[in-house]
């Protein structure tokens, strides 16, 4: 079997979506982006969509972890427009990325931490498709954290993993208000899977975190960090945010 003929296709209930998140951190001593900045980035913002990229969200992350300021999440899927230019696979991503940087308001802040993930059929749960793609609007806070199995993980008899899955699922199924944008990213970052999490309140965000450790599914993981988390901002905030 070749490597076209192994890949999932892509289909509407499976579609290919790609992903990409980025953490900025602006330089110290700094002032308040102008006017004229912020209009810069707003109008780098708005061309976005013309070439097959949304921009998700900025999310202020000051305090949450000290080496952070902004969160930028930014996504594309196929068929979502007609510009000729557009793309619509990770170099899109990439190109989006620099041109959000390139402006006044961004161009002195350092990339701190990102990584890019595309979803993928899920190993046990064929439905389950991010929210992002299935037409979930933004949600107010975005916990984004990426996640790498144990060794055996993957090792393991397909029903074990299945049932572990199935227990983990269900424990989280329960916080009816978070949206899970689950994504594959095995050799595009170093990691396997990026979770980012969504809800209008970051209490059922900690609650959900906090239920989903008591489950078997928790003895095989080896990596879970760093954790950025982030209240969504629009490009008129950031006069105050990045100040």
């Amino acid at each position: 079997m070749t490597t076209a003929e192994s890949a999932t296709p892509e289909t509407a209930e499976n579609p290919v979506g790609y992903t990409l998140f980025a953490i900025l951190t602006g330089p110290r001593p700094r002032t308040a982006p102008s006017a004229s900045a912020l209009g810069e980035l707003q109008s780098a913002v708005d061309a976005l969509p013309g070439q097959g990229v949304t921009l998700r969200g900025l999310y202020d992350v000051t305090g949450m972890r000290g080496d952070a300021d902004l969160m930028v999440w930014l996504h594309c899927a196929p068929g979502t427009t007609s510009a000729p230019d557009a793309a619509q696979g990770p170099e899109s991503l990439q190109k989006a990325l620099r041109s959000l940087r390139r402006t006044a308001a961004l161009a002195a802040f350092a990339c701190e931490w990102s990584a890019m993930g595309v979803h993928r059929e899920a190993e046990f749960n064929k439905r389950h498709v991010p929210g992002y793609l299935r037409g979930e609007h933004a949600r107010g806070w975005l916990c984004l954290y990426p996640f790498v199995r144990s060794y055996e993980w993957y090792l393991l008899p397909a029903d074990e993993r299945s049932a572990m899955l199935a227990e983990h699922g269900r424990k989280g199924a329960r916080f009816t208000d978070v949206v899970a944008n689950t994504v594959s990213t095995f050799g595009l970052s170093d990691y396997e899977w990026l979770l980012p999490l969504e809800s209008d309140d970051p209490i059922h965000l900690v609650d959900m975190m906090r239920d989903l450790r008591a489950t078997d599914a928790r003895r095989h993981v080896r990596e879970e960090v760093p954790f950025y988390t982030g209240r969504r901002v629009d490009v008129a905030e950031l006069e105050e945010v990045l100040a």
